[in-house]
């Protein structure tokens, strides 16, 4: 298996993000909340509302900082399951994660799951979860089950496409990054991995 350039955790959690792109994010607050009547004010967005204004923003940025931010945003609404319980677990994974007790990190995102099994979150922190443990077809219907209740997460299609170049599927990982790059035209990390990879896809062929 060909190592790559970036290791999957960072893929599938939008790592890639920079300090300066996240504190942006936390600058603009929640997406055009200006603009809501006063009424509407009062209920807050649940977190599929909020993912959907972003995306929509996404789709109609034309600058990349701005792109930046927007992400930034969209990770903090894919943590979002709208229970405390969800959330909590999410963090108690995360730091099991981090302190790579597999074990214990599996077992909370496998409650996770069955607490909350349309979350997509749930399911893309447990494909992180394995791929770092070794299992990658695990990791692979993972990301599947993630993308069927968010076809656009863009952490997903991230950690697909690192996977599809770990197995030398480079025209396969492309079509990924295009499809990352359709939902966020202008966000300079896609582009740069779809760069470099079409770069080494034309070098094969010559």
């Amino acid at each position: 298996m060909r190592l790559r350039r970036a290791s999957l955790i960072v893929a599938l959690t939008v790592g890639a993000l920079s300090a300066g792109g996240v504190a942006r994010a936390a600058e603009q607050g929640p997406p055009d909340q200006e603009a809501k009547p006063q009424a509407e004010s009062a209920r807050p967005p649940s977190p599929a509302e909020m993912r959907a204004e972003i995306y929509a923003r996404l789709a109609a940025s034309k600058d990349p900082d701005e792109t930046e931010g927007l992400v930034g945003l969209l990770v903090t609404a894919y943590a979002q399951s709208g229970s405390d319980t969800g959330d909590l677990l999410l963090k108690r994974a995360h730091k099991a994660i981090e302190a790579k007790d597999y074990k214990a990190a599996g077992k909370i995102l496998d409650a996770t799951i069955a607490v909350l099994p349309d979350w997509a979150e749930g399911w893309n922190a447990r494909a992180t979860l394995r791929y770092l443990d070794g299992d990658f077809e695990g990791s692979m219907a993972d990301i599947a089950e993630t993308l069927k209740r968010e076809p656009r997460h863009l952490g997903a299609l991230l950690g697909m496409a690192n996977i599809l170049e770990s197995r030398d599927k480079d025209d396969e990982a492309l079509k990924v990054y295009e499809r990352v790059l359709a939902i966020a035209p202008h966000w300079k990390s896609a582009e740069a991995a779809a760069d470099k990879l079409k770069a080494e896809i034309a070098g094969q062929n010559l």
